[in-house]
């Protein structure tokens, strides 16, 4: 794990939003003036029930609540808003003002009052302060968490707010005895959060025992689970004890779950009930004292439905789950995940490494931007292999694109634009600019080498493996070009 990463800056932080909620049409449209004039984003709710709604809907950064409406009170507003939101600011507006009405808005929790008509500049400076105080307190709990689940899951990256999710309840659910499946798309870190929940079991000095369902033939697998005794079948020439009485008091985790074949889901599902087994070939039973954790990227509740998996297993397996997210829907753990990643096979590799044991590298902006965009099929494992590649192949600190998998340069393709005229129109990014001259450059070496890309390649003083992912990412067609040595 890299050192303490710092807070992402590299967004803007979105804009405020204000929900006003007040019967008097007038009210609203003079809140709505002052407050889109000052940079915030207005909504406007007619009545109470209205702002009841778009409050449980919205996400909002203070809401402006009018104590007296004709369908509820704003003291019955605010108790629901309270009952279900304990964070978002609260300012009551009433033409009523007493310190009595006061006191009590304050009590059920409000963050200020103001009287009609109030002062613009104090309420837009009152504001300003409570969401700017507000912002503060959130960023310092995720901050927080953030780290507190960086030092509890040193191996899992995180910054993404469905993962943080997952995390909070991986982290409540690990010492039950409940069994819990996690589901997610192939190369999610099924696995990985297995482990997680394992290390922070009661368990966690016992075995954690990783079953690839999926790789087994529908009759070794029983074998392999329940072991079997000498003489069972031909070729068991030794007793054999199976992954569920080497997992005894640990935890068993079962991927791809849904691949297991009818009779063996018979005998799992005796296990979860019962504790016990009986080997393949035996005529006493074992017990056992084992957790499960299955995970599959198949859709379970789909495969029952299809008579293809046991539905009473199904909701055994299924007390808890955990869905993971595709790297495509939490690309804001992206720059974390290849800062870890770097620092992983930068010490493997023992290459580019300062006097910590902290890796060097970083991805040149445009290869970050590639990254950034690509959309990420095989997810965490996809990213982890090209990390793992560009660690491999680089020269220098400074990562370029020509280094990244063809997959994800065919995928993201180099599209130069141009004028009429030929040329690069003017607000042409960095990356159009650059990948334009080395396109000329490339194509301008070939032409003097007759198309021999291996002296192409040593006039540019590249690898002619270098060359030939420039040629294919900068879609240069070299196949209809005539002369010796054209394919090097």
């Amino acid at each position: 794990m890299p050192d303490t990463l710092p807070p992402d800056s590299s967004v803007s932080p979105p804009l405020k939003r204000i929900l006003v909620i007040d019967d008097e049409a007038d009210i609203r449209e003079s809140l709505d003036t002052l407050l889109s004039l000052d940079g915030y984003l207005v909504d406007l709710a007619e009545n109470g029930t209205e702002g009841l709604r778009k409050s449980e809907a919205g996400n909002y950064d203070l809401i402006l609540l009018d104590l007296m409406m004709s369908d509820l009170t704003g003291m019955e507003v605010l108790k629901e808003i309270r009952e279900r939101d304990k964070e978002t600011p609260v300012f009551m507006i009433t033409a009523y003002g007493s310190v009595e009405v006061a006191v009590s808005a304050l009590k059920a929790g409000a963050n200020d009052y103001f009287s009609k008509p109030w002062d613009n500049e104090k309420l837009l400076i009152e504001i300003d302060r409570m969401i700017a105080h507000s912002r503060l307190e959130r960023e310092n709990v995720q901050l927080k968490r953030a780290f507190k689940q960086q030092y509890s899951f040193p191996n899992i990256i995180a910054k993404n707010e469905r993962m943080l999710r997952i995390l909070d309840l991986v982290s409540q659910v690990a010492p039950s005895r409940a069994n819990i499946l996690i589901t997610g798309e192939t190369g999610t870190g099924k696995e990985l959060i297995a482990k997680a929940i394992h290390a922070h079991s009661v368990r966690a000095d016992q075995p954690f025992v990783p079953v690839n369902s999926g790789s087994f033939p529908a009759d070794l697998l029983e074998s392999a689970l329940f072991g079997h005794v000498k003489g069972a079948f031909t070729g068991a020439i030794a007793t054999h004890k199976g992954y569920f009485e080497t997992a005894n008091k640990g935890t068993i985790f079962f991927d791809e779950i849904g691949t297991i074949s009818p009779e063996t889901q018979v005998k799992l599902l005796r296990v979860i009930q019962e504790r016990e087994f009986v080997p393949v070939g035996a005529t006493e039973t074992v017990k056992v004292d084992v957790r499960i954790i299955a995970a599959t990227n198949a859709d379970l509740k789909r495969l029952v439905e299809e008579g293809k998996f046991r539905e009473d297993l199904y909701y055994r397996l299924n007390v808890i789950n955990l869905t993971l997210p595709p790297l495509r829907e939490r690309k804001e753990d992206i720059p974390r995940l290849v800062e870890y990643f770097f620092v992983k096979y930068s010490r493997e590799n023992e290459k580019f490494l300062d006097s910590d044991q902290r890796s060097l590298l970083h991805f040149e902006p445009e290869a970050m931007q590639l990254l950034m965009d690509y959309n990420w099929p095989g997810n965490v494992r996809e990213l982890e292999n090209a990390v793992e590649r560009a660690v491999v192949l680089a020269s220098q600190p400074t990562v370029s694109v020509d280094v990244l998998p063809d997959s994800l340069l065919q995928a993201a393709g180099v599209r130069i634009r141009r004028d009429e005229s030929g040329t690069l129109p003017a607000d042409a990014s960095l990356f159009e600019v650059v990948a334009d001259f080395e396109r000329r450059k490339i194509i301008e070496a070939l032409e003097t080498t007759n198309w021999s890309q291996t002296e192409a390649a040593e006039k540019l003083s590249i690898p002619l493996s270098t060359l030939n992912q420039k040629i294919k990412r900068l879609n240069i067609d070299v196949r209809r070009k005539g002369g010796a040595g054209s394919n090097g």
